[in-house]
């Protein structure tokens, strides 16, 4: 008997691996499949640098308007350097589409019909071909190398989208042989957008650099800025100082995003897939500089390019490891039965108190009175009244993200937990849909009625605060509010920039004076709160260190605040009314600084929260003053 299970034991550790081969095998067949797509993706990358060459070089009529044939042979004479780089240039990407067409026969062979697989290597193979045809077209139209028609910077644009889509079906082909899910839009919420926004954004700043990269060929300069600022300047010359602050303020909408990615969808993959794009985007910003700096070599465009379209395939992990089915979801938009159902104007006061009116109007005075000491006067109505709404709706939408990414801290404390993400009168989901749509509209009428600094700078100051603040410091240390705080001090470099167009030095000022000013003014308001914020477990100073440490900083901060604001006079950025305002001003809060740091408690922690408000009031507003009756 015992001889007998022996023997069956024996079968056993026999055929188990045996069991195992077909499952190996398809492994294998996915890990060969995976690398050949790798393969695919680097090569298509290298020609894609190639091309840039090409461009970059003034080589791309080196085989005159025969297509595909260089000078209508075969192999053709190399009388130049020109012809040698557009006959290695077509050599290359005809290589493409061999490469492509393996694909999709492995992909037929490997992944049932109808999967991410085969669909990812069907696109591959036709972006191959629509590539060929746009070259073709730019060839046989002669809207290559010093062609300056009008129809050629839309036929590159169009060009490097479809260069994105093609990287984007191979990125997914890749994914699909390490057994990413499909992605499902439907249900997705802010998230989708935010994830739809970035890429499309993405694929638009390709656009804007190719256009500009074509008017830096056509119409080259040393000095870019001087050049698009010429009434007689082509368009695509103007577009060129645009384009790095597309760049910025797209790569802040990533921030945003992948912030919010790693808060409300925490998957080990979604993390992963964040280092991708956080690495992609910083490396092409950096190339960015460096080509402003050299002033585009041609090696520096090509490498620019390429990691373009890297940035543009980690998005597209990012968005399979977000959106796929069965992700771990903390903005589902469930309401528990309890919640309260708003109808009218009570929906509307809801979503109202989710931008926080009270918080935001201190902030939108500082705006306009900068607004007003830039222009040295009325700033014009179309947009004074854009400031007032564009901030506040800027303002707003970091409110609200804000109140959905503390949803659990605010209901332990009294003063949050009728927050309406808290009750749920307003899903998470809704309240970030509000928010992304405030954020949209301000920055799209901040463009519109001032410029693009203007909306960037706006849309920095939300990134700033829902990163950097909510995020990453409010948690952690109880040096939240020295370094958050300056998402607070954004307010005056927009109203300045939508006056002139550029920062001043008085306008960095005004931002330090709020940056340095913010800590005596919170940590007053946390002293009175302390108790809150010890329930809710966010390390604010009087929690961490006691009333005694706080009042310290308080009294610390003062100096620090009293002596920042009386620079702007000794560098002569304003006049003596405001240096007497602030004298006064200075005395009332160094006074009752004083009177805290000798009795903590809470009428005197009281008077320092509200008297600091009235005190940021009438000294932004004496700078004004003072600047209307200077300039």
């Amino acid at each position: 008997m015992i001889e007998s299970q022996r023997r069956l034991s024996s079968k056993a550790v026999i055929q188990e691996p045996e069991a195992n081969i077909p499952r190996q095998r398809a492994d294998l067949n996915f890990s060969s499949f995976r690398t050949y797509s790798f393969i695919v993706l680097a090569y298509t990358l290298a020609t894609v640098a190639w091309g840039a060459i090409v461009r970059a070089t003034g080589s791309g009529a080196g085989c005159g308007n025969n297509w595909p044939l260089c000078d209508g042979k075969i192999l053709p004479i190399f009388s130049s350097y020109q012809r040698i780089f557009e006959f290695a240039h077509r050599t290359s990407t005809g290589l493409v589409l061999p490469l492509a067409v393996i694909l999709v026969v492995w992909a037929r062979r490997l992944f049932p019909a109808g999967s991410m697989g085969r669909k990812a290597a069907n696109g591959v193979l036709i972006m191959t071909v629509v590539e060929a045809l746009i070259g073709m077209v730019l060839v046989k139209a002669g809207w290559v190398n010093t062609d300056a028609s009008y129809q050629r910077p839309y036929v590159m644009g169009f060009h490097v989208v479809s260069t994105f889509i093609l990287i984007g079906f191979l990125t997914v082909a890749i994914c699909a042989s390490q057994g990413a899910k499909p992605i499902f839009l439907k249900g997705q919420g802010a998230i989708g957008w935010m994830l739809g926004a970035c890429v499309g954004s993405t694929a638009l700043l390709g656009i804007s650099g190719a256009i500009s990269a074509l008017g830096h060929q056509l119409w080259p300069s040393k000095d870019v800025l001087k050049a698009a600022a010429s009434p007689d300047a082509p368009w695509m010359v103007r577009l060129q100082p645009m384009h790095p602050f597309l760049a910025t303020s797209i790569g802040l909408l990533t921030i945003l995003t992948v912030g919010l990615l790693l808060h409300l969808r925490p998957t080990a993959e979604v993390r992963r897939a964040s280092r991708y794009v956080a690495g992609a985007f910083g490396a092409e910003m950096l190339l960015g500089v460096i080509n402003i700096w050299l002033n585009a070599p041609v090696w520096m465009q090509a490498a620019h390019l390429v990691v373009a379209d890297l940035t543009f395939a980690s998005l597209i992990v990012l968005s399979l490891a977000s959106l796929a089915e069965g992700v771990e979801r903390k903005d589902s938009s469930d309401q528990p039965e309890e919640a309260p159902h708003l109808h009218g104007r009570d929906l509307i006061n809801a979503y109202v108190a989710l931008t926080k009116p009270r918080v935001i109007s201190l902030l939108l005075f500082t705006t306009m009175t900068a607004a007003f000491a830039a222009a040295g006067g009325w700033p014009g109505f179309i947009k004074f009244v854009a400031l007032f709404i564009g901030g506040y709706m800027s303002a707003g939408a970091a409110n609200a993200i804000n109140m959905v990414i503390d949803r659990d801290i605010d209901a332990t404390m009294t003063r949050t937990a009728k927050r309406p993400t808290v009750t749920q009168a307003i899903p998470s989901t809704h309240a970030l849909l509000f928010a992304g749509a405030l954020a949209w509209g301000s920055f799209g009428l901040l463009w519109a009625a001032c410029n693009l600094l203007t909306a960037m700078l706006a849309f920095a100051g939300l990134v700033f605060y829902v990163i950097v603040y909510t995020l990453l410091l409010k948690r952690r240390t109880w040096h939240n509010i020295v370094i958050g705080g300056a998402a607070g001090a954004f307010p005056p470099l927009v109203g300045w920039a939508a006056v002139n167009g550029t920062l001043a030095p008085l306008a960095i000022y005004l931002f330090a004076i709020i940056l340095v000013w913010t800590p005596v003014h919170f940590w007053a308001l946390a002293l009175l709160i302390k108790e809150d914020y010890a329930s809710a477990g966010v390390p604010m100073l009087p929690v961490v260190k006691g009333d005694r440490a706080t009042t310290v900083q308080i009294a610390l901060y003062t100096v620090v605040t009293v002596a920042v604001t009386t620079i702007p006079y000794f560098q002569g950025l304003v006049g003596g009314s405001y240096l007497v305002a602030a004298a006064l001003l200075n005395a009332g809060l160094v006074v009752l600084t004083l009177r805290l740091y000798k009795q903590v408690d809470r009428k005197n922690a009281l008077w320092v929260f509200k008297y600091s408000m009235l005190y940021l009031a009438l000294l932004f507003l004496m700078v004004a003053i003072d600047r209307v009756h200077s300039v």
